[in-house]
């Protein structure tokens, strides 16, 4: 495994006998984990198929052609005192791309939080009782040109900056989509064990993703040996801090409706499961990181010993560790940002609030995360340390004496 491409530390001398054996350690991994997925692989008749509350109901194209605000008495408390937006209703008219006329009613909520004017591209359901008139109700804006333009222009940047290197981490993602569509979820609703098919699904994601947007190497594959350590680290740990957490995997509506669809799926073993893929990605990122960052010390001084060459390197995956936990804590404040500005407008206690299901699940997956991607640091430094190429290699390397 000397395979690289563009410009980055050198693999050092060929050594064939390592490569080979590792080539036959990656394989006996990559053979286990496809043969977990088949073995996890649901049948298509075992996975619950939920009534599509829109199923018998048609989703059209339209534009918007009028919005004429008016009075529906919103008082801003709806049944049970629960608060509701106050403000004016909406009779909104709109031509369908069929070119039909077709009108509806936006309540404050919508029409105040999001409003909507002239011109604007929206989705449609159209319900059609038997004998009866067609009736419209909004369904959505219509988005996607875009997520079309978006995704665009992401890919380009990708491809013009990363060359073939962003193109091959393009097709990682097609992979990782491919994998989580048609083995993860689908295994996950038929009642599969669900740390074994995250687990399974993670590692064969990773074999995807590390080789081909970074080659074919030792380097590249002693970060793919730091990354099953993160991965299963995280499986154990999830598993058991979901248990002792008592994490149902009910925090939500969505939660509820899901477990009416699929009733024998254990959530709690999903909100474990959970903690494994969500830290796929900054797991990914510390282990590449880590073992670049050895193989970039060894070509930069070739007579280091390997405690050197690892304390060295641990200099910068200390870095990376804090940059990498705020990343985790950031990145959840984004996502769960309506929740946040609702418990602080209800100006609740923040331990109170911590310790409710819905939160708890988000807080627990991110510490569990964060200690699967700390210890992976050391643990993939000390594996690239023992794979890079040995001091006595270097300065031979250096030297110009052929390395046997």
């Amino acid at each position: 495994m000397t395979h690289h491409h563009g410009i980055e530390a050198p693999e050092g001398p060929p050594r064939p006998r390592l490569a080979w054996s590792l080539t036959a350690v990656v394989l006996v991994v990559a053979l286990a984990a496809l043969a977990g997925v088949a073995m996890l692989w649901p049948d298509r008749s075992e996975v619950p198929q939920g009534a599509d509350p829109y199923g018998a109901v048609e989703i059209l194209d339209a534009t918007v052609t009028e919005v004429t605000p008016f009075d529906c008495g919103s008082t801003g408390t709806g049944p049970d005192n629960v608060p509701m937006v106050e403000g004016m209703c909406a009779q909104v008219s709109a031509e369908t791309a069929q070119g039909d006329p077709a009108s509806f009613t936006l309540d404050p909520t919508r029409y105040v939080g999001g409003g909507m004017s002239t011109g604007d591209e929206i989705r449609l359901s159209a319900i059609t009782p038997e004998g009866q008139a067609t009736s419209y109700e909004f369904y959505d804006y219509q988005r996607r040109p875009q997520l079309a333009i978006i995704a665009l222009v992401f890919a380009v940047l990708v491809i013009a900056v990363g060359r073939w290197r962003g193109a091959f981490a393009l097709l990682g993602i097609g992979i990782t989509l491919l994998v989580l569509l048609r083995f993860v979820l689908p295994a996950l609703l038929s009642d599969q064990p669900p740390i074994a098919v995250a687990v399974a699904g993670s590692t064969v994601i990773m074999l995807a993703v590390l080789y081909l947007a970074h080659g074919v190497s030792i380097r590249t594959t002693s970060a793919l040996f730091g990354t099953l350590f993160g991965i299963t680290f995280t499986a154990a740990v999830g598993a058991a801090s979901t248990d002792w957490a008592h994490l149902t995997g009910v925090g939500s509506e969505d939660d509820h409706l899901l477990l009416a669809t699929a009733p024998q799926m254990s959530l709690s073993g999903v909100v474990a499961a959970s903690m494994v893929i969500a830290g796929l990605g900054v797991l990914n990122d510390v282990t590449v990181t880590q073992a670049s960052a050895v193989w970039e010390m060894r070509a930069l001084k070739p007579t280091a010993g390997r405690p050197e060459l690892f304390v060295s390197a641990m200099r910068i995956g200390r870095d990376h560790i804090a940059s990498s936990v705020y990343t985790l804590v950031f990145a959840y404040a984004g996502t769960a940002m309506t929740t946040l500005l609702l418990i602080s407008a209800y100006q609740r206690p923040l331990l109170e609030v911590a310790v409710t299901e819905q939160i708890a699940q988000e807080v627990i997956r991110t510490l569990v995360g964060a200690i699967g991607l700390v210890l992976a640091v050391p643990i993939t430094t000390a594996i690239a340390v023992w794979l890079a190429p040995t001091r006595v290699s270097a300065e031979r390397d250096v030297s110009g004496v052929a390395t046997p």
